[in-house]
């Protein structure tokens, strides 16, 4: 299942175009390595040695084991690693994770628009020197994190949970910051939600430039300027850039209600959906939610509040890398920081070929993938991982 979904064409072009085919023959090839990492990601509570056993164990009873192959040991295995790096893996996820959401997926669509979210995590690492380095702990002094952490900026397909978007950076590296790098995914079709700790002007407008529409929350402190109330009970309004005066964001609201053109640069028109969840939300807060969408016919205000709150898919998404393949309190054990970032890109391709086939299963059967269990999707690739194409000693 997972070699059909990362094909032999498909690895070859990646180490190809990363520069990482080997010139000689070698017992542990790098298309057997890419592999080997996406299966660190279905096996991360297994040792180096024991998921290599997993991915050979059954070619012996199907005739494809040459007597005189041993399993690599675990220096041979880490080798191997180094020689493949990080960038193969890298490169084959940005090849490969693509939304797989088709036009009938349930819960994956708004308004002929692909429903996305951005969101951010961290992953422990292994305490050495270098990671600590690289990756940098939380906090300082008596309060630091006891491991250093990889932090992950995302993007994922609500409907999915596949996440086709990701940049890795250290601790220290902010939210905003990583997530920039992610606007080269995002498209003319799709609708891209954020919580109020990701918004920024600049980083809205950088994907709103992409053509994809933004559906991103705001908090209190973020000032807009109202232009005018919508039938629906939404408002157009302008976004500013920061660091302008209050007279000058006056200003441009008056040339923005007479018609003028407001410069780019320094202002957004948006409309702006505001409501509050009393049964999930006891105290009321007001949740404002600023849009590319601007008109309310294209998508009424209740739609895109119903609909902003599918940005939480991304979160479960990220529970079933960490707790249902990293496995809960889990750090990735490698020991420098490209062969971190190595299993975490095996992670996420593990992942993302798990959600791609339950979706699969769900389209026919017009179920939502929602309903679909991810554990027990991991189960059945996990017994079938050892399918005799994967290697062959």
């Amino acid at each position: 299942m997972v070699s059909a979904r990362f094909d032999r064409d498909l690895l070859e072009e990646v180490l190809n175009r990363t520069g990482r085919k080997e010139k000689r023959s070698r017992r542990l090839p790098a298309h057997v390595m890419i592999r080997y990492v996406i299966a660190m990601g279905l096996f991360a509570a297994e040792s180096y040695d024991e998921v290599m056993r997993r991915l050979v164990g059954n070619l012996r009873r199907l005739g494809s084991w040459d007597d005189d192959w041993q399993v690599p040991t675990k220096s041979a295995i880490t080798q191997a690693r180094q020689r493949l790096g990080a960038e193969p893996m890298k490169a084959l996820f940005e090849r490969a994770a693509v939304p797989v959401a088709g036009p009938g997926t349930k819960g994956a669509w708004l308004a002929r628009r692909r429903l996305m979210a951005i969101d951010a995590t961290s992953f422990d690492v292994a305490d050495t020197e270098q990671n600590v380095e690289r990756f940098g702990r939380m906090g300082s002094g008596p309060k630091a994190s006891a491991y250093p952490k990889l932090h992950v900026a995302a993007l994922a397909e609500c409907g999915s949970h596949a996440v086709v978007g990701a940049v890795l950076g250290g601790c220290r590296t902010g939210e905003r910051t990583l997530a920039a790098d992610l606007s080269g995914t995002a498209g003319p079709d799709m609708l891209v939600m954020a919580d109020a700790g990701l918004y920024s002007f600049e980083l809205f407008s950088t994907f709103a430039a992409t053509g994809a529409d933004l559906a991103w929350r705001i908090g209190a402190s973020v000032s807009v300027g109202v232009l005018r109330w919508l039938s629906d009970g939404s408002y157009h309004a302008l976004i500013y850039a920061p660091g302008l005066s209050a007279a000058r964001r006056a200003r441009l609201v008056e040339q923005a209600r007479a018609g003028q053109d407001i410069p780019a640069e320094v202002a957004r028109l948006v409309r702006v959906v505001e409501y509050t969840v009393p049964d999930r939300n006891p105290d009321g807060d007001l949740i404002v939610v600023v849009t590319t969408v601007t008109d309310p016919h294209d998508i009424p205000a209740t739609d895109l509040a119903g609909a902003y709150h599918q940005r939480w898919e991304e979160e479960t998404a990220f529970d079933e890398i960490k707790t249902d393949l990293r496995g809960r309190g889990e750090i990735l054990r490698s020991k420098t920081p490209d062969l971190v970032e190595q299993q975490l890109w095996g992670l996420l391709l593990a992942h993302y070929a798990i959600r791609a086939l339950l979706l699969q299963a769900a389209d026919p059967a017009g179920y939502d993938p929602d309903r679909m269990s991810f554990v027990k999707g991991l189960r059945v690739v996990r017994r079938q991982v050892t399918d005799q194409a994967a290697i062959t000693p």
